[in-house]
């Protein structure tokens, strides 16, 4: 089971189970093994010409491929529907060698606001040297994105969801707009996984993913891929092998064995994190929940037609101010108070201290962080328990 197009005439979960190592297994393990290694030999100087003119598959050393890698890889091209992907050390730097691969030197590109910090930060600081021209809009606004096309566009990168406000973008008109100009589409597409949704089969170019999150679903490892056509790919493995941001084997491993139950845990996350919202809504001391699978989310309708869930991660405003957020955040004993989403264990923050707390105020406003904004990221623990310990921790506001 390693054709994607095949991968689709199963569900989900049995693509978690075997996709990308039923008809690749070296030797009869069940479990495919961790090559701890950091450099592969050749038989002969036959064997390795064979290589060199690419009519033998195989690896050579470690920062261009290693066997448990490459399980992953398949893996997620079943996942996705890929032809290809790449894994990298983590998921940012999936995004930032994308960019560096396809976005040539005085280029323009075109992303939304409502995205990971760092993401921004790589683009301000790094980007603008290669004199690439950056373009910010309002996500899941189509006509803001046609308008802010050049000539010298080149791509269009969204996350969606976004973070923190879980924007959701129909990615089937974004990628009609772009292609009419000549543009790839790059989707982040952490916080939906492949489970929610697939952004190729909408006409995406290319699916990141920060595997730190759902993909590996255990907060035990760091990992990023990439997930599209060959075409797109081959760059983009190039730029990994030069910069030389790859993973290791063991964290491939663990990435392997999370991807095995990721079906059944987004099943949790999906319907946790729904229950917690809609409580939420209802409650007099939250001032707004954003959430796609509620009627309230500006991009409900999208995300209902879109999407086969909506993720584990809730953002809400308490109806107070620094300090009353404060306690209710620390008032909280089940989540963690963390960075990041997608394990087992379920994860609270305020993203005014966790991530924007060295940012002047009239910037963080500008990024609609507020003082009373949490982001929840709910695990896969009993909803009634999460439930009960957000309802207690209200109590202190």
């Amino acid at each position: 089971m390693s054709d994607p197009k095949r991968a689709r005439a199963v569900g989900p979960s049995t693509r978690s189970v075997h996709g990308g190592e039923r008809d690749h297994q070296t030797s009869d393990a069940l479990t495919t093994p961790i090559y701890q290694t950091s450099t592969f030999w050749f038989r002969d100087s036959s064997e390795l010409r064979e290589y060199a003119e690419g009519r033998k598959a195989r690896d050579e050393y470690g920062r261009y491929g290693n066997p448990t890698w490459r399980a992953v890889e398949r893996k997620l091209c079943e996942f996705e529907g890929g032809e290809e992907a790449v894994l990298f050390a983590s998921g940012m730097c999936a995004a930032t060698t994308t960019f560096l691969a396809l976005l040539p030197r005085g280029a323009h590109l075109i992303v939304t606001s409502d995205c990971y910090r760092r993401t921004r930060q790589f683009i301000s600081q790094y980007l603008t040297k290669l004199d690439i021209e950056t373009t910010v809009i309002e996500p899941a606004n189509n006509e803001k994105f046609e308008a802010a096309i050049r000539k010298e566009t080149a791509l269009f990168f969204t996350e969606s969801p976004t973070n923190p406000y879980l924007r959701v973008i129909d990615v089937a008109e974004s990628a009609r707009i772009a292609h009419a100009h000549g543009i790839s589409v790059v989707i982040d597409s952490t916080f939906a996984s492949p489970i929610n949704h697939r952004a190729l089969d909408d006409g995406a170019d290319l699916v990141l993913h920060s595997a730190t999150k759902y993909l590996g679903g255990h907060n035990d490892l760091l990992a990023g891929a990439a997930v599209g056509s060959s075409e797109i790919i081959a760059p983009i493995r190039e730029a990994v092998g030069v910069l030389g941001g790859v993973t290791d084997a063991h964290s491939a491993y663990l990435l392997l064995r999370g991807l095995k139950t990721l079906s059944l845990r987004m099943e949790r996350h999906n319907s946790n994190a729904l229950q917690v919202a809609r409580w939420l809504e209802s409650h007099p001391k939250i001032r707004r929940v954003w959430f796609p699978g509620l009627s309230s989310h500006p991009d409900h309708e999208v995300a209902m037609r879109q999407m086969n869930g909506f993720g584990g991660v809730v953002s809400f405003e308490v109806d107070s101010d620094l300090d009353g957020t404060i306690r209710f955040v620390d008032g909280c004993q089940l989540p963690y108070i963390a960075p990041s989403l997608g394990g087992v264990e379920s994860l609270i923050e305020m993203p005014v201290l966790m991530s924007f707390w060295d940012v002047p105020a009239e910037e963080r406003q500008a990024y609609g962080i507020t003082d009373s904004l949490v982001r929840f990221a709910c695990g896969i623990e009993d909803p009634d328990d999460l439930i009960r310990d957000l309802s207690q921790a209200l109590e202190s506001v």
